[in-house]
């Protein structure tokens, strides 16, 4: 917006701390190439509009706000004299955008002294060579340094992750294996008993009613129910004493392995009355060998799944087979970085899931959505194993108005009140040194803040740590955020 143009006198300008130390010539040829403009209470310029001029208040009261979500949030309040915003990087070129990184508007009438973008980045190269060269540097050198630092956040996350995955992974591979060669075991034995009951002087009645019996056991146990472990015991005590009155050897041996495939004696009864008295003995054995290779088969099967559920939580959290940016559950992003984390989080802490099922999907980059999620859960982690290592972490999920909130919730020690304005800032930490690199949360910040258009927030007391990350539930498509000075 354009204010109302007023003189420009060379003293008043050089009354601004900015300018205090300007030799008269360099004072005329500011008030020659900017300019003084009024503005009536209302906004000035647009955070994302092309930064077209640098604007230095001479009298007045302006107000700097940043839009997070679909608010404007006020970040300053100010009448002192001198104060300035607009193109402050403009001496760096087209190597930065160059917007307005924030909105700025005046509650009552205010003078400014307005320099045009291109004419005050002249003026900073041809009076300030040297203070130019060094806040390149700064600028740059910053950037560098948050990029790289940025890569090892990300690297010992995925160190971690690794290391947790493999875990979660090895655990089920190796009982796979173990059920294998058990398995194979079994199935040559249940031959040898097959073979030696096929030698006996067994009628063709007899076989098939055994082979029915087989095959009715082996769907008994894929329809086992879930027992206590009271229920379990009782059971096991009633068919040993079911074996060992028909005279069944090591009835103890068999037992547990027949409660386990959900039969009782009503079933054994139920055998018992189909094959004769001598037949019996074989015939439980028998059958004994078929419910421990269902058994295992269950348990490859239970395994082998676990590995494919994994993988496919690695994918999920990855996001490798899926477009940067798209409408996603946050759900199913939440679960797969749980997943991936469960064996940092430890068995120690209690994952709660509050999980608003209703909730929309919403505009995202999931990829980067999950190392938000990812450095929030390692926070809580790190808070509880703090005070104990024993607690619980909450991840709940809600609308709040036009967005969607995401809760992690801890109850480790809190966050001091005195660090608590701190903890985004760049290369912030409360972790010993070695652990942290101070990212995190700053990063965290740019993903919601600058990317998605959101909001992330703290709120703390002991015992009861909450980050809060409110998301957009609409968007007008991909963007790249414009960089900002830190």
């Amino acid at each position: 917006m354009s204010g109302q143009p007023m003189p420009c006198n060379p003293r008043e300008v050089g009354s601004l701390f900015l300018f205090e130390k300007l030799s008269s010539e360099q004072l005329g040829q500011l008030c020659a190439e900017g300019r003084v403009e009024k503005f009536e209470p209302g906004p000035v310029f647009t955070e994302g509009e092309p930064a077209t001029c640098f604007y230095v208040m001479i009298e007045g009261t302006v107000v700097l706000s940043r839009r997070v979500g679909g608010d404007d949030v006020e970040v300053t309040r100010t009448s002192q004299r001198g104060v300035y915003s607009g193109a402050m990087q403009a001496y760096l070129g087209d190597r930065v955008p160059q917007v307005y990184v924030n909105s700025m508007r005046v509650t009552e009438p205010t003078r400014f002294f307005v320099v045009p973008a291109e004419t005050f980045a002249d003026f900073m190269q041809e009076w300030f060579p040297m203070a130019v060269h060094l806040l390149e540097g700064l600028f740059f050198g910053s950037k560098s340094t948050q990029r790289a630092i940025g890569q090892r956040e990300r690297l010992l996350a995925l160190g971690s992750l690794s290391a947790g995955l493999t875990h979660e992974l090895n655990n089920p591979a190796a009982a796979a294996v173990r059920a294998t060669a058990t398995l194979r075991e079994r199935v040559g034995k249940m031959r040898h008993k097959l073979a030696v009951i096929t030698q006996g002087s067994y009628s063709p009645e007899v076989l098939a009613n055994l082979i029915d019996i087989q095959e009715r056991t082996a769907e008994r146990v894929a329809k086992a129910p879930t027992l206590s472990p009271l229920e379990a015991s009782d059971r096991e005590d009633a068919l040993t004493d079911w074996l060992d009155d028909h005279g069944i050897a090591d009835g103890w041996r068999i037992a547990p392995t027949f409660v386990q495939a959900g039969l009782d004696a009503d079933w054994l009864d139920q055998v018992a009355a189909a094959v004769d008295e001598e037949v019996l003995p074989n015939a439980i054995g028998w059958l004994n060998y078929t419910v421990e290779t269902e058994l295992l088969m269950d348990e490859i099967n239970d395994s082998t799944n676990r590995i494919s559920h994994l993988v496919d939580a690695a994918k999920q959290y990855s996001q490798l087979d899926r477009a940067p940016y798209q409408v996603a559950d946050v759900h199913e992003l939440l679960d797969s970085t749980l997943l991936m984390l469960s064996g940092k989080i430890g068995p120690r802490i209690k994952v709660v899931k509050e999980y608003d099922r209703t909730v929309p999907k919403v505009p995202a980059y999931p990829a980067e959505l999950n190392q938000v999620w990812t450095n929030l859960i390692d926070n809580a982690v790190h808070a509880v194993n703090g005070a104990g290592g024993e607690g619980t972490l909450t991840v709940r999920t809600a609308l709040d108005n036009d967005r969607l909130l995401v809760e992690f919730r801890d109850t480790g020690p809190g966050v001091p009140a005195e660090i608590r304005d701190r903890i985004f800032d760049p290369f912030f930490t409360t972790k010993p040194v070695g652990e942290g690199t101070g990212l995190g949360l700053d990063i965290s910040w740019r993903i919601v803040v600058n990317k998605h258009h959101g909001s992330l927030q703290v709120e703390s007391e002991p015992g009861d740590t909450r980050f809060q990350v409110l998301l957009p539930l609409t968007a007008a498509g991909p963007d790249t955020p414009s960089e900002e000075t830190v």
